[in-house]
C-alpha cells in the first residue's frame, strides 16, 4: 500500500500534467484558426469601451450623428447586418469545424472574430467561404504560407485573418492606413495586429463614438459580437472596402434566336 505522504507528490504531478495539456490545447486552437484571438492585455481595455449600439447615437452631438455617405448601397446593408449581429449570443470558440460547402457555417452560437464578418456578408448573399476558396484554389501561391498548408481547406481558409486580408486586397479596395478617424467609413473592414502572434478583424458601423468624427467597430474579442470604440486600440494592419463579387456577365444571344421578321 502506498504511504499517505506520497499522495501530495502524485497530486502535484497530475495537476502539472493537466495544466500542460490545457496549454497545448489552447496553442493548437490558435494555430489552427490563424491566431484570431483575445490578447491578455485587452480585458481591461474592453471594459472601458462603449457597448451601446444604435440607441446610443441619441446622446451624441449633431456633428457625430450625420448620416454617413456610402459609395455603394451594399455597404449600407453590410453595416445593418453587422449591427444586427450584436443581438446574437456567441461563445468564443476557435475550434476546427467540418463545414458544408458552399454556405457552410460553424455551429450557431459559436465563432470568433472572422465568423462575425463572414455572417454579416452572408446576410447580403455574399458567401466568403466560397469566394475565398475559389480565389485561393486559383491563386494559392499568393496566400500566406503561415499555416504550413500545401492545398486549400474550405473548412478553415476563410476563417483566418491573414487569408481574408489577401482576399480583400485582391478582390476589394485596399485603402490607406492613417491616424485620422475621418479616413475610415462605416462599411470598411479593419484588421489589427494584437501582438506577435494574434490578429483581429472587424467591421466599422454607423454608431458614433464619443470622439467627434469617429465611428465604432463591430467585432468579437471573446465576449460575442459587440460594438466598441476600438479603431485605434491596436496597430491597424489592413483597411479594406468590399462589396461582393461582380455580377455575372450577360450570356450572349444565340445566333438562331435573332428575329426572322421579313423572312417569307
Amino acid at each position: 500500500m502506498s504511504s499517505p505522504k506520497n499522495f501530495p507528490h502524485a497530486t502535484n504531478n497530475f495537476t502539472h500534467a493537466a495544466l500542460c495539456g490545457f496549454a497545448l490545447l489552447v496553442f493548437s486552437a490558435l494555430f489552427i484558426l490563424g491566431a484570431c484571438g483575445v490578447p491578455r492585455a485587452t480585458s481591461q481595455r474592453s471594459k472601458q469601451q462603449t457597448h451601446a449600439p444604435r440607441a446610443a447615437a441619441s446622446t451624441a452631438t449633431p456633428q457625430q450623428t450625420l448620416k454617413p455617405v456610402y459609395e455603394s448601397p451594399v455597404l449600407e446593408r453590410l453595416v445593418a447586418a453587422a449591427v444586427e449581429r450584436t443581438s446574437h449570443e456567441v461563445e468564443y470558440d476557435s475550434s476546427y469545424f467540418k463545414l458544408d460547402y458552399p454556405g457552410g457555417d460553424v455551429p450557431e452560437g459559436k465563432g470568433v472574430c472572422t465568423d462575425e464578418v463572414i455572417r454579416s456578408y452572408r446576410a447580403l448573399g455574399v458567401d466568403l467561404q466560397k469566394e475565398v476558396h475559389e480565389d485561393m484554389a486559383a491563386n494559392f501561391a499568393r496566400y500566406p504560407t503561415t499555416f504550413g498548408l500545401t492545398s486549400t481547406d474550405r473548412n478553415i481558409d476563410h476563417r483566418r485573418v491573414p487569408n481574408l486580408r489577401v482576399f480583400f486586397e485582391r478582390k476589394g479596395k485596399s485603402l490607406p492606413i492613417t491616424d485620422e478617424a475621418t479616413d475610415y467609413r462605416p462599411g470598411d473592414i479593419l484588421t489589427w495586429d494584437l501582438n506577435a502572434s494574434q490578429t483581429h478583424i472587424g467591421i466599422m458601423v454607423d454608431v458614433p463614438s464619443a470622439t467627434p468624427g469617429r465611428y465604432m467597430i463591430m467585432h468579437n474579442m471573446g465576449q460575442g459580437p459587440k460594438i466598441e470604440d476600438i479603431l485605434f486600440a491596436w496597430k491597424i494592419t489592413g483597411h479594406y472596402r468590399y462589396t461582393g463579387p461582380p455580377p455575372p456577365a450577360p450570356k450572349p444571344t444565340p445566333a438562331n434566336a435573332t428575329s426572322r421578321r421579313g423572312a417569307r
